[in-house]
C-alpha cells in the first residue's frame, strides 16, 4: 500500500526537484532565493532566478547549496517548506521523505540533509537516505539491484559525480567541483578577453544552451553586454568555435577524473563497464560535445540520459513505488 504524502527530492546545487507520490509528478524548481533587508522572504525557487544579477542592492539573491552540500541551512530549510507547501494546495500534512545524497561527501555533510527535513517544519514522520548515484541508474532504468558494474557521471551545476554502482551499492564515487557553472565562467571569460565585454552569467548559460542549434545553423550567438573600455552596453556576434573551445579545459578535468575511476575499478567490474558503456546525465550533461569527447577519451560508449534533469527523482520515485527496490533506501530516523 503507497501511503500518498511521500516525497522525493533531488537537491541540486541549481535546482530542486520534487516527486510528490500524490500526483505522480516531479516539480523542478530553481535552488534559489532573494532575501529583502537581510530578513523578509521576497521570492524563491524560478521567481528568485528570474531577478538574478538585476536586483536591487537590498534584495539579496542566492543558492542555498554549494558544491553539492548545504550551505546555508536556513534559507534551504525555508525554500523547501515552501516548496512542499507549493506541492500540496499551501498544506502540510504528516509525509514521508525520501532525499538523495552524493557518496563521496563527509558524514557531516550528510547528517546536513537529514537535519535540513527534520528542522525544516514539514512534518515528517520518516525520512529515508538514497545515494544520488543509485537513483541515478534507477532513473536510467537499470535494474540497479541486479546488475554489476555500472559507471554513471552526473554532472551538476556546481559538481560532477562519477560513480560505480554494483549490486544496489556504490564501489567508487568521485564528486569534483566541475559542472555547468564552470562551463558559464569559462565563456564569460573567453568572451571578455576576446571581445573585451563583460556578459552576465545567464547571457553565458543562453550561449552555452544554444551552442548546437547554432552550430548545426553555422551562426555565431549575439550576446549583449558592457565594453570593458567604454563602459557601454554593447552587442556582439560571438563564433561558435571561441564557446566550444572555452570549454574544453573543464571537460577535460571531467574526463581525467572518470579515467581515474576506471584505473581503480575492480578488473571484473571493468569487463562489465566496457560492454554497457558510460551513463551520461544531470542537468549540466546536454551541453554540446561533451559526451562525444567523454566517448573520445576513455574509448567507451556513452549512453546519453533522455531525463537528464529529473533522472534522480524519477529514480527515487520507482524506490517509493517499488518494494523490490526500497532496500536501496536507508532509514536516516524519526521525527515527531
Amino acid at each position: 500500500m503507497l501511503a500518498n504524502n511521500v516525497y522525493g527530492i533531488d537537491l541540486g546545487t541549481r535546482t530542486i526537484k520534487i516527486y510528490n507520490a500524490h500526483g505522480d509528478n516531479v516539480v523542478v524548481e530553481k535552488n534559489m532565493i532573494a532575501i529583502e533587508d537581510k530578513k523578509n522572504l521576497f521570492a524563491y525557487g524560478d521567481s528568485a532566478f528570474e531577478m538574478f544579477e538585476k536586483a536591487p542592492s537590498n534584495i539579496e539573491i542566492s543558492y542555498p547549496l554549494c558544491n553539492g552540500v548545504i550551505a546555508d541551512i536556513k534559507n534551504m530549510q525555508m525554500l523547501l517548506r515552501n516548496f512542499i507547501m507549493d506541492t500540496n494546495k499551501g498544506v502540510i500534512k504528516p509525509a514521508e521523505f525520501y532525499i538523495a545524497v552524493p557518496s563521496d561527501i563527509t558524514d557531516v555533510e550528510k547528517r546536513a540533509f537529514f537535519d535540513l527535513i527534520k528542522e525544516a517544519n514539514v512534518k515528517a514522520k520518516k525520512i529515508m537516505r538514497v545515494e544520488k548515484a543509485v537513483a541515478d541508474g534507477l532513473g536510467l532504468d537499470i535494474d540497479v539491484k541486479n546488475s554489476q558494474g555500472i559507471l554513471v557521471v552526473n554532472v551538476g551545476f556546481h559538481t560532477t559525480e562519477i560513480s560505480i554502482l554494483s549490486l544496489g551499492g556504490i564501489v567508487l564515487s568521485r564528486l569534483i567541483k566541475v559542472g555547468g557553472q564552470k562551463f558559464d565562467e569559462s565563456i564569460k571569460n573567453a568572451i571578455r578577453k576576446e571581445f573585451s565585454l563583460i556578459v552576465g552569467s545567464k547571457t553565458a548559460e543562453n550561449v552555452k544552451i544554444a551552442l548546437k542549434e547554432l552550430e548545426a545553423e553555422g551562426k555565431g550567438a549575439i550576446v549583449y553586454g558592457r565594453d570593458i573600455v567604454t563602459g557601454l552596453p554593447m552587442e556582439k556576434e560571438i563564433p561558435t568555435d571561441l564557446v566550444s573551445e572555452s570549454m574544453l579545459e573543464n571537460f577535460n578535468v571531467i574526463i581525467d577524473n572518470i579515467r581515474v575511476i576506471l584505473e581503480r575499478t575492480p578488473p571484473e567490474l571493468s569487463a562489465d563497464i566496457f560492454r554497457r558503456g558510460i551513463y551520461l546525465t544531470g542537468g549540466a550533461s546536454q551541453v554540446n560535445h561533451l559526451a562525444e569527447l567523454i566517448a573520445k577519451g576513455t574509448g567507451l560508449k556513452v549512453n546519453v540520459s533522455e531525463n537528464p534533469v529529473t533522472g534522480v527523482a524519477l529514480g527515487i520515485s520507482k524506490i517509493i513505488k517499488d518494494d523490490n527496490y526500497k532496500s536501496v533506501a536507508s532509514l536516516e530516523g524519526m521525527s515527531r
